[in-house]
């Protein structure tokens, strides 16, 4: 939203310059455009590249330690080296759309920062995040929401 003193002002100047006006305004809003669409260009351009990695998470007791039971897989598909990447971890009971992960306000996003070359591949064990109170991990179905990431 522009604020209205500054809109105000720049009319009133438009209005006893107009030639002035115009030619410092038109080039400062053909620069913002610009860099609104660079913006908005790399914006889609990441989120192309996000949706080629393949990410799958399992509740695996088995496979990993005890206090790390998560199990998370990517498999790098875009052809463009992932710099980093984070996301949420989601908890769902078969069927249902209510998420049982304790929101809490410093719940922490994980991320694996070591640089995932094109048609790599990353595993790790990640700790449960802590569920609402009733409910086990291993009756639920855990899903990564909230991908964030950067590309080479």
């Amino acid at each position: 939203m522009i604020p209205l003193i500054p809109a105000l002002t720049w009319v009133a100047l438009l209005l006893r310059y107009p030639k002035r006006t115009l030619a410092v305004a038109l080039p400062l809003l053909a620069l913002l455009l610009v860099i609104a669409a660079r913006v908005q260009w790399a914006e889609i351009r990441t989120e192309s590249l996000l949706a080629q990695l393949q990410m799958s998470i399992e509740y695996a007791p088995k496979g990993c330690p005890a206090d790390l039971q998560l199990r998370v897989r990517i498999d790098n598909n875009s052809g463009r080296a992932l710099d980093s990447l984070s996301w949420r971890i989601a908890a769902y009971r078969p069927g249902e759309r209510t998420n049982l992960v304790e929101e809490r306000y410093n719940n922490p996003a994980y991320s694996g920062d070591s640089p995932l070359a094109a048609g790599q591949h990353w595993e790790h064990c990640l700790p449960v995040p802590p569920l609402r109170s009733g409910y086990r991990a291993s009756s639920l179905e855990f899903r990564i929401e909230q991908r964030k990431g950067r590309f080479l």
